[in-house]
């Protein structure tokens, strides 16, 4: 039985990762007051420990596999969890207005990103005389703006399929960083609005359950409630098997599909790719939605606990995050920190900026878009809406319900980037990267003065009705 340790031992040290970044987080005033989340601080503990070699038999290629399928199971289970009644607006208007302004900032990121990091490389190797890979910078957009999941997946693909060296670490690293620099940029930034007076919410603070990471015994909430009797099957067992036949469809379908599409290049695009394994979140993504919207049609749903859903998806997330701290190479890393460090300093000094730009003209709730758009865009929406909440912490404005029409509304505008262009990139050469990218970039930002009109339109009527 020796032998089935490995992997189990790998998550096990993974959780106890967690356990010791969130006791850090509770005891140390510096990571209490930076509000960093402790997935954050076990990952960066768990890759200390495995690059003094400390943890004897373990490397960081160890929990590569597991921080891909936690990414895929945080995506899966957020499908299968139906869409909550607190996000709809009576009017819609202005979650709708909002929420095309947080679009507007993610896409832009999205194509900026890449961009800029493609030629900051390019830069780089003209400069030092270095033969780096300008698609190693263009991967940032998928590890700032998409988060560690998907800079592991299409950064796996590269270096699989198109032989970008050190694709799949390099998309790590900037994963980690992402999440460092929406958390030590992003929460000043915040508590620079505050302390200005420019955020809606006036009552914002930080209490101390924020700041400790616990909650007091007596304001802990209470969330989920059990579906399957306890005699019978256990709700969370029952949840988690919900998944397993997700991933079990997702599986067969993929399996069926591939020997249809191999070698099949409908205008160069090599479908193999978009069906791999490796791109497995994107198609157990649709089949989850499917199966949502089965339950749904056959009133099944009340045999689905949304708040049980949401917990698997936030697990999910937190061992993710470690786990993408923890698959980080050292040796990778101190190989390539120039070129890294030049290419996030850009980014994160322009994601910045075009943050602060396009939330100054969407209005009055500026100031909490632009917080939120920038954890978005280092981060996920997880961290953007801990930045929020920070302005914001009873979601008492709009942006809450915004960023909900947001995840609906990239997905709608990105998707020829998602689902074809961003697994092909290597392929697609520079100048025509950086006409998708770029382009796709600059039509979205052309929205903004039909927004800044609708704007106007809705502060207009709402004035005549009073």
């Amino acid at each position: 039985m020796a032998s089935t340790f490995p992997g189990v031992i790998a998550f096990a040290i993974l959780a106890s990762m967690l356990l010791l970044g969130s006791i850090l987080r509770n005891r140390i005033g510096f990571l209490r007051n930076s509000l960093i989340p402790a997935s954050l601080i076990g990952g960066g503990l768990g890759f200390a420990l495995l690059s003094l070699e400390l943890i004897p038999g373990y490397s960081a290629s160890n929990f590569t596999a597991l921080t891909f399928h936690f990414f895929t199971l945080s995506f899966m289970s957020l499908c299968l969890t139906g869409s909550s009644k607190k996000y709809v607006d009576s009017s819609g208007s202005s979650v709708v207005n909002g929420g095309l302004w947080l679009t507007v900032m993610w896409s832009v990121s999205l194509g900026m990103q890449g961009v800029l990091g493609y030629l900051a490389i390019l830069a780089y190797d003209a400069v030092t005389g270095a033969e780096v890979s300008a698609y190693l910078g263009a991967l940032i957009t998928h590890g700032f703006t998409q988060g560690p999941g998907q800079a592991l997946t299409y950064g796996g693909i590269w270096e699989q399929q198109y032989g970008i060296e050190n694709a799949t670490q390099v998309g790590l690293i900037y994963a980690s960083l992402g999440f460092i620099v929406a958390f030590l940029v992003g929460v000043p930034l915040t508590k620079r609005f505050i302390d200005r007076g420019q955020n809606t919410n006036q009552t914002a603070n930080i209490d101390s359950d924020s700041l400790s990471g616990f909650y007091k015994a007596e304001r802990a909430p209470a969330t989920g409630k059990m579906i399957s009797h306890p005699g019978n099957l256990d709700s969370l067992a029952y949840h988690l098997g919900l998944l397993a036949v997700a991933y079990l469809l997702t599986h067969l379908w993929l399996s069926f599909v591939q020997p249809l599409v191999a070698g099949v290049k409908p205008m160069g695009i090599n479908l193999s790719v978009l069906f791999s394994h490796n791109l497995f979140f994107l198609h157990g993504l649709a089949v989850c939605v499917l199966m949502r919207i089965g339950l749904d049609k056959t009133g099944l749903n009340k045999r689905v606990d949304d708040e049980t859903m949401k917990r698997i998806t936030g697990s999910s997330v937190d061992f993710m995050v470690v786990g993408t701290l923890m698959s980080i190479k050292f040796a990778v890393l101190s190989a390539l920190l120039a070129p890294i460090a030049l290419v996030t300093l850009v980014v994160t000094l322009a994601t910045l900026a075009s943050c602060l730009m396009i939330g100054r003209l969407s209005g009055k709730l500026g100031p909490e878009r632009t917080a939120a758009s920038f954890g978005c865009c280092c981060g996920s929406t997880g961290s953007g809406l801990l930045l929020l909440r920070i302005m914001d912490p009873d979601f008492s404005t709009s942006v809450a319900k915004e960023l909900a029409f947001f995840n609906l509304a990239i997905v709608i505008i990105n998707i020829h980037i998602l689902f074809i262009f961003a697994p092909i990139a290597p392929s697609l050469g520079g100048l025509s990267y950086v006409a998708i990218f770029g382009g796709t970039a600059l039509c979205v930002l052309a929205l903004v003065p039909f927004l800044i009109k609708r704007k106007t339109a809705i502060y207009t009527a709402r004035g005549a009705v009073q």
